[in-house]
């Protein structure tokens, strides 16, 4: 049995679970339920409540013992007794039942719509009588004032076939093409039909006229809803004497008051499809609507969701037991769907169990909804390697992850990591051997890290019990705090003794330091043993001890210089090695690449560059000043006008020493001929 929760409403699946073969034996079967978990926790509320391939059509009859159901493949009627949760009897039928509708309030008298146009009346042994009709049919509906059967179908005419005279009575003429779906009301009789053009035409039986027409296909159009094509009627269900319900193939649902031709309500469901039934919940004042993917409920006042079920597989039918919260469906699927809705009524009096075992369930709440899958987000999938199978079935979206079997996800995880399960399990072994453990006499035990600090804590604490007055509070410990509870676990807080600062801050660690090791020694023997008595380490009287407290005061001036001479001396050991391993060292030699334009001088000029570098923008101004780079003049404004030249790179003043020498060749090649022409002027001609 599984759970699942919209909107605080409790949905529980009572069919959930494996199926059991047909041919397998009673022993097979119990020795099943005894090894497999799932067939242990399912719950077989009525024996073989399924169909071959597909059920097509589910209804109860009017005394609520019996569930009728039709399905394929081979073309068949089941009908279980809810009184003995099994099945009464199975008939198989020459073709698949469009639609049936008992008119007893047993089984004894049923009507089969079939879809070769035959029409099967059976009572209690079988197949009583069968005729056939004009035009292939889609729906009928009973009059039972009248005794008249009305079929409907791929015709403009609605047929009436009266049991009481035994033939065709006339027929209604309709303005459709077709016809899809049609019903009359319980209370004032009033037959209504659903067209292909997407109308709602009533009729009234005693007169055999048309009172009214419904125009839903423009009604059904909002601005909220987007239609593909025009809407025709697929659904229809009278709710008293004056409410309405009607269901079109573009999933819209719309409510009437029969006084009035604008619907009370339109209510879409958003997915597009055909609505396939239409049931009415008075005491919540419920409308139960169904396509094929999802069942919605709402309610009929403010159309605001009531909450919703969505199904594996997709849905056919829908029955609500009378008077309960029980729903039934059939499914494109052998096995035909129980739902239990605590919310919505009590259990019927067959199953009455179940309103005690869903309150035990709601005492001790579990997530019991996806107790097969697992979820996963887009990080966990790269993990693990399975990126590749987003967009598969393997993984359904939701929300910011996915849910996968939980089956796959163990296997993958024990390629990814086969040994996290040992980890896990020998963790767990040793908590409990250590909660056991706490339950024994302990012995006085110290911490694996910084044992020394521990047992010097507990040694000023044993010193001051008895010196500690009885009104006085006890002060805390550090050993018993939490606090400080990482400071004897975690390895990385270890007091490192030889260190400077602690050799510096505790010159006299070294003569009490053996005392305590003295005492570790005795209490690692003791634990070792695992002896209950405790030993008392040998020592001195404490006058002797005294003694040395005072001869430690008077020494500890020595004692400091004595360590401070003892670092001077490991430094220099230090240096001397780090100067040897300097000498050893060869020295490689380093080449430097110089940027494109400037020439290599020597290194003083870069010493010079990285200085002015390091200069404030000040200095730097009056050095360029000096140089004549930069100029500094006052405007008439009274603000300050700074030019820069740009110092010439190596390249550039060659090029302008080449360019001055090209344009002094030129002009000594002028002058040179202008004074030849002079000459050749003053001789004259020959």
């Amino acid at each position: 049995m599984q759970v699942s929760s919209l909107n605080e409403v409790k949905i529980y699946s009572l069919s959930a679970g494996r199926s059991l073969p047909e041919w397998l034996s009673d022993r097979k079967k119990r020795a099943l339920q005894k090894k497999n978990v799932d067939v242990r926790r399912r719950i077989e509320l009525i024996q073989d409540f399924d169909m071959p391939t597909v059920s097509t059509k589910i209804k109860v009859s009017r005394d609520g013992q019996y569930i009728m159901a039709a399905g394929t493949y081979k073309p068949r009627i089941r009908c279980f007794d809810t009184y003995q949760l099994s099945l009464k009897f199975e008939r198989c039928l020459d073709s698949e039942v469009v639609t049936f509708d008992i008119l007893s309030d047993d089984y004894s008298k049923i009507v089969f719509l079939q879809c070769d146009r035959y029409v099967e009346f059976h009572s209690q042994h079988g197949r009583y009588y069968r005729t056939r009709i004009p035009k292939f049919g889609r729906d009928f509906s009973y009059h039972y004032p009248s005794c008249d059967l009305y079929f409907v179908g791929a015709s403009s005419e609605v047929y009436r076939l009266n049991l009481e005279q035994g033939r065709y009575l006339n027929s209604l003429q309709t303005d459709a093409s077709e016809n899809n779906v049609c019903d009359i009301n319980p209370i004032h009789c009033l037959f209504a039909t659903g067209t292909a053009e997407g109308k709602v035409e009533c009729w009234d039986p005693r007169t055999r006229n048309r009172v009214g027409v419904l125009d839903c296909a423009l009604s059904s159009v909002t601005a909220d809803t987007e239609i593909d094509g025009l809407p025709s009627i697929s659904a229809l269900k009278f709710n008293g004497a004056l409410n309405m319900a009607v269901g079109t193939s573009t999933g819209q649902v719309l409510l009437y008051d029969l006084r009035s031709s604008n619907p009370l309500i339109v209510k879409d469901h958003q997915y597009g499809l055909p609505i396939k039934s239409i049931q009415f919940q008075d005491p919540l004042d419920l409308i139960i609507s169904a396509d094929s993917r999802i069942i919605k409920m709402w309610n009929k006042d403010t159309g605001k969701i009531f909450t919703s079920m969505e199904p594996e597989h997709d849905i056919n039918d829908v029955c609500l037991y009378p008077n309960s919260g029980m729903l039934l469906t059939a499914n494109e699927d052998p096995k035909m769907n129980i739902y239990y809705i605590p919310v919505l009524g009590p259990a019927p009096r067959w199953c009455s169990f179940l309103d005690n075992l869903t309150e035990e369930l709601e005492e001790n709440p579990e997530s019991t909804v996806y107790d097969d899958y697992k979820f996963v987000t887009r990080r966990d999938l790269e993990n693990l390697g399975l990126a590749h199978l987003i967009g598969s079935p393997l993984l359904r979206a939701y929300m910011h992850g996915f849910f996968m079997d939980i089956r796959l996800y163990h296997k993958v995880k024990m390629m990814v990591n086969p040994f996290a399960y040992e980890e896990y399990r020998k963790e767990k072994i040793r908590q409990k051997i250590e909660e056991t453990r706490a339950q024994r006499v302990q012995l006085k035990k110290l911490p694996k890290v910084n044992k020394e600090l521990a047992l010097k804590l507990i040694e000023e604490e044993e010193e001051q019990q008895p010196t500690r007055k009885k009104k006085q509070k006890n002060l805390p410990n550090i050993l018993t705090d939490d606090r400080f509870k990482v400071m004897f676990e975690n390895p990385d807080f270890q007091v490192d003794e030889k260190s400077e600062e602690f050799r510096l801050l505790n010159p006299l660690v070294s003569k009490i330091s053996e005392k305590r090791k003295k005492k570790l020694k005795i209490l690692e023997q003791q634990e070792a043993q695992e002896q209950e008595e405790e030993e008392e380490p040998e020592g001195k009287p404490s006058d002797a001890e005294s003694s040395e407290t005072s001869d430690d005061e008077k020494g500890w001036v020595e004692e400091v210089r004595k360590q401070r001479k003892l670092l001077r001396q490991e430094e220099k050991v230090k240096r001397q090695e780090r100067f040897k391993e300097d000498q050893q060292t060869t020295l490689k030699p380093q080449f430097f690449e110089i940027k494109t334009g400037e020439e290599f001088r020597s290194f003083k000029d870069s010493a010079k560059k990285q200085k002015l570098i390091k200069k404030t923008l000040g200095d730097r101004l009056k050095l360029e000043e000096k140089l004549g780079t930069l100029s500094v003049s006052d405007t008439t404004v009274g603000s300050k006008q700074m030019t820069f030249k740009l110092k010439k790179s190596g390249q550039q003043k060659k090029q302008q020493e080449a360019e001055k020498q090209h344009h002094q060749e030129r002009k000594n090649i002028r002058r040179s001929a202008s004074h030849l022409k002079s000459k050749r002027g003053r001789r004259g001609p020959f």
